[in-house]
């Protein structure tokens, strides 16, 4: 089964970045080989609907699972719709996070943890 983990680098060292949308990286991993790969976000530089574009990224990539620090409302949607769990908790490193995963010390979310954006009032 593969897992995504946000990622600040495309290496499974890499430290972990708390945001989704706008994390450079995923590290997707397959927990049941350990075999990984770093994967762009194509959607961290979007002017708008960031968390929508990388969602999809996901959903294409064919991964399971999501494991997160923050996400929002539209993200979080369009994993659900997919059947994509998503859990929260991620700390430390990639490795570290995937390992906390398997152990079951990440918590599934069953609704966003961070509020919907919004560019209003931003120059």
């Amino acid at each position: 089964m593969k897992v995504a983990v946000c990622a600040r680098e495309s290496h499974i060292n890499s430290p972990v970045d708390q945001r989704f949308g706008r994390c450079l990286y995923f590290v997707v991993v397959d927990v049941d080989s350990g075999d990984w790969e770093g994967l762009p976000n194509t959607g961290c530089h979007s002017g708008g609907g960031a968390g929508i574009q990388t969602a999809q990224l996901l959903v294409n990539a064919g991964v399971k699972a999501v494991l997160v620090d923050r996400i929002g409302p539209n993200a979080m949607e369009v994993l659900a719709r997919a059947g994509i769990q998503v859990y929260e908790g991620i700390s430390g490193t990639v490795s570290q996070s995937v390992e906390a995963y398997r152990q079951g010390h990440l918590k599934l979310l069953s609704q966003p943890n961070s509020p919907r954006h919004s560019r209003r009032g931003r120059s």
